[in-house]
């Protein structure tokens, strides 16, 4: 359904003002609530959230599932239903658990849910309580629809839907997603199959040489979490050696922090082409360098086009990258220790299999290093990608355009993972689409887990609609 060509159209615009304040409230209450519930992963402890939701939706009379596969660990998932016409269900994709917040760093306490400058603050306000409250406010609305119209939204079909709603919100995302939507994927898995789904990292609007653009996740690279175990000889501090295990892993570090060369995917040249084509003239001519092969030339156009916080995501798009974040060695200062570990973060492009980051590794090791040393993937997700030729993708499109005509929505990839690997596992095409017009100067991606994390009020009251829309005409037609 193209949505473009006239918003009279949309469904929330038969919905009147007051109507639109008070679900803006309610959303912002259960954020709020959300944020004060301490998710903290590990331990996780996501039943708490879990169960506050589950009330939340019962009021709404909406009844959900709550699973604890593993203690704490809780997931929740809840259907509204179509009239069975319109295919294959949506998908609401969410998670309840958040990374740990130093409160001592921050403005406002990272667990108060505070409203202060025209923001909520808080841990989960981006990552991602806010998307769980819009999810929830839009499965209400379709509720109270029902019940408007004399249904039971338990069991009888929501006017106008001709598809199922799923509604999933799990545990364990942030550790990689296995006692959450990865034991959902294998032991619940109509929770998250669907035609096509959203979720978080997309759809949030950035400023570019005075234009704004809303990119739209389409693609997510792999992680590889790797342990290299370093073999040394140990010995008298006194009498320093060479195969000395904490200098050896020293020198892993050093060898494996060099950026990777660039390689430009599908999705990535496909967001600098429609940039090129909005962009003023030298802000395009600086895109089409950062997309080019001279890598010179690309680091400089960079710098010219993006904030320092944007150049770091977008250098990370543009490669398979290789972290060396963790290093142990040594029991005291005056014993050469025999034996080392570093742990590094890999994040591979679509297009890079994990054999060939380990064959990555062992070329800048050198044959003479590795084989004093022993290389683990602890962990390993492979990188995710969803066509842009189907109809939620064109909607999710449209629908932004609608809401704001001098918007330009782009593809995109993530540099980090979400759940969409767990539902690529069902064949659930995932879109990273939470909705929000920010003013220029919020620095969106410095707030996904770092300090005084916060979501505009404003941005909230512009996205519930538009996430309201797409429900409505990817499910059915206008109430």
């Amino acid at each position: 359904m193209n949505v473009t060509s006239g918003s009279a159209a949309l469904p929330s615009r038969g919905i009147d003002a007051p109507a639109w304040d008070r679900a803006h409230t309610e959303l912002v209450e259960v954020l709020q609530a959300l944020i004060r519930i301490p998710s903290v992963n590990p331990p996780g402890d996501e039943i708490r959230a879990a169960r506050y939701v589950e009330q939340v939706l019962a009021d709404a009379g909406i009844p959900s599932e709550v699973v604890e596969p593993f203690p704490g660990r809780g997931s929740i998932a809840a259907r509204l239903h179509g009239d069975g016409t319109g295919g294959a269900p949506m998908l609401l994709l969410s998670h309840l658990d958040v990374v740990p917040a130093p409160p001592d760093l921050w403005t406002h306490d990272p667990f108060g849910g505070d409203i202060a400058d025209g923001y909520v603050w808080g841990r989960g306000a981006v990552d991602m309580k806010g998307m769980v409250a819009f999810e929830i406010a839009v499965m209400r609305m379709l509720a109270g629809e029902a019940r408007a119209a004399g249904r039971n939204p338990a069991t009888d079909p929501i006017p106008g839907l001709t598809r199922d709603v799923l509604f999933a919100s799990t545990a364990d995302e942030e550790a990689g997603g296995v006692e959450g939507a990865g034991w959902v994927a294998e032991h619940r898995p109509e929770w998250i199959t669907a035609e096509g789904a959203v979720n978080e990292a997309g759809g949030v609007s950035i400023e570019l040489a005075g234009k704004r653009f809303y990119p739209i996740q389409v693609a997510e690279k792999g992680f590889i979490r790797y342990r290299i175990r370093v073999r040394g000889t140990w010995g008298h501090g006194s009498m320093p050696r060479e195969d000395n295990a904490a200098v050896r892993a020293a020198e892993v570090m050093t060898r494996l922090a060099p950026f990777e060369p660039a390689r430009l995917t599908p999705v990535m040249q496909r967001l600098f082409d429609i940039a090129a084509n909005e962009l003023p003239p030298e802000a395009a001519t600086l895109a089409r360098a950062v997309a080019g092969d001279d890598e010179d030339r690309r680091r400089a156009a960079l710098e010219k086009l993006c904030d320092v916080p944007l150049q770091r995501a977008v250098r990370a798009l543009l490669r398979d990258t290789m972290s060396p974040n963790m290093i142990h060695s040594g029991i005291k200062f005056n014993v050469i220790p025999g034996t080392g570990e570093v742990e590094i973060d890999v994040r591979n492009l679509p297009g890079t299999p994990e054999p060939e980051m380990r064959e990555r590794i062992r070329r800048r090791l050198g044959e003479e290093l590795w084989a004093n040393v022993e290389l683990e993937p602890l962990h390993v997700g492979p990188p995710v990608e969803a066509s842009t030729d189907t109809a939620l993708y064109r909607l999710l499109v449209d629908t932004l355009k609608a809401h704001d005509p001098d918007g330009i929505p782009v593809p995109t990839m993530a540099p980090f993972a979400t759940d969409a690997k767990h539902t690529q596992k069902v064949g659930t095409p995932t879109y990273g689409f939470s909705p929000l017009r920010l003013h220029p100067d919020d620095r969106f991606l410095e707030l996904f887990h770092g300090v005084d994390e916060r979501v505009s009020l404003d941005g909230l009251r512009f996205g519930l609609p538009v996430l309201y829309d797409v429900v409505r005409m990817f499910c059915g037609v206008p109430a």
